[in-house]
């Protein structure tokens, strides 16, 4: 079978949202509705059959202007093993590395296919955007089981998951070898 990866375009909401919920009713992937996915249909790549049917997708969800998520990652499970997830995560990669994005991450159940694209395992403490955003809607949110990892784009820099909250409490101290988020001082 020969798929295609495209972005996505609105006529391809509600065939990404059933296969999103397939994924959905055995809690793999957090359910998204037709509006959510219409509103953000330009963060999704699509793999499409010769009857342009999907057959699989990925979004990459950007929080900050150096790190971006893959996420809502899904592949017709008839076709699983054919790298069409693959091929989808690359599409992606190469799209955040246009962007300049400097790391990409995931939550995943397979750590090991993610490991093949280069991703490495992470300490989730490191990505508390993701935290405070999609994890607090989620169900497994005392008792996640899903598996942090990341892929970093600029090897040349040395750069903090965890963005400067402008004008919030806290701040990043990555000459002092502080990556997590500490109080500023007052004043």
């Amino acid at each position: 079978m020969t798929t295609t990866i495209r972005k996505a375009t609105l006529a391809d909401v509600r065939p990404m949202a059933q296969l999103i919920q397939k994924y959905a009713d055995v809690a793999i992937m957090l359910p998204r509705n037709e509006f959510e996915l219409a509103e953000h249909v330009r963060d999704f790549m699509i793999a499409v059959n010769e009857a342009d049917e999907l057959v699989g997708l990925g979004a990459l969800h950007i929080y900050t202007p150096t790190v971006a998520e893959v996420r809502s990652l899904g592949v017709n499970p008839d076709l699983k093993t054919q790298g069409i997830g693959r091929r989808i995560v690359e599409s992606l990669v190469t799209e955040g590395e246009q962007l300049g994005l400097h790391s990409i991450f995931a939550f995943t159940y397979v750590p090991g296919f993610f490991h093949k694209l280069g991703f490495d395992l992470v300490d989730r403490a490191e990505l508390p955007l993701k935290a405070w955003k999609d994890c607090l809607r989620c169900p497994k949110l005392q008792a996640c089981d899903e598996i942090s990892v990341i892929r970093r784009l600029k090897n040349d820099l040395v750069t903090p998951v965890i963005p400067l909250i402008l004008g919030g409490p806290f701040a990043l101290f990555p000459e002092a070898g502080i990556t997590r988020p500490v109080l500023k001082p007052a004043g």
